[in-house]
């Protein structure tokens, strides 16, 4: 089996959900593939990585701590799962490594490439950074919903000010 193209890679993915074919062969143009080995790092905790990734196949650890003994397993992607969306909209700092937990390829797009799209194709910087927003808005909610169970079962268990 030959390795997929940076276009067909692309097109499978939801990242490119809502472009072209003519779209989609501009932004695989930009795009690159990566091969990690297990517990190879993609990107490090407190490095800034200015990259949107999708998963195309294996997993990653999302891995507080890693390499060390106080090292915490936060989350697990697989394939499909949008990797760095935070990073690649707003430049913060990560909070955690993201770590191969076996052989694992990914997709990843620059922020400064899809950028130069700006005044040429808007439509694809629009449609990219649209899906971008609607996974994080998932995977926030993700994490919100069982915080805010939890919250509420705490306050049943011992209510605030009272008995």
């Amino acid at each position: 089996m030959t390795d997929p193209t940076p276009f067909d890679a692309l097109r499978s993915t939801q990242l490119a959900a809502e472009l072209t074919d003519e779209q989609c062969r501009v932004l695989a143009g930009l795009v690159t593939l990566r091969d990690l080995k297990q517990d190879e790092v993609l990107a490090a905790e407190g490095a800034v990585d200015n990259h949107l990734y999708v998963i195309l196949r294996g997993t990653l650890g999302v891995i507080k701590n890693a390499g060390t003994d106080q090292m915490v397993t936060i989350n697990t992607l697989t394939q499909g799962d949008f990797v760095g969306e935070m990073g690649f909209m707003d430049g913060s700092v990560l909070y955690a490594s993201k770590v191969a937990l076996g052989d694992t390829r990914v997709l990843g797009l620059e922020r400064e490439k899809l950028e130069s799209l700006l005044h040429s194709h808007p439509e694809i910087v629009r449609a990219i950074t649209e899906q971008a927003s609607r996974y994080l808005h998932i995977s926030t909610d993700y994490y919100h919903e069982p915080q805010v169970a939890l919250g509420e079962l705490i306050s049943e268990i011992a209510p605030v000010g009272g008995r």
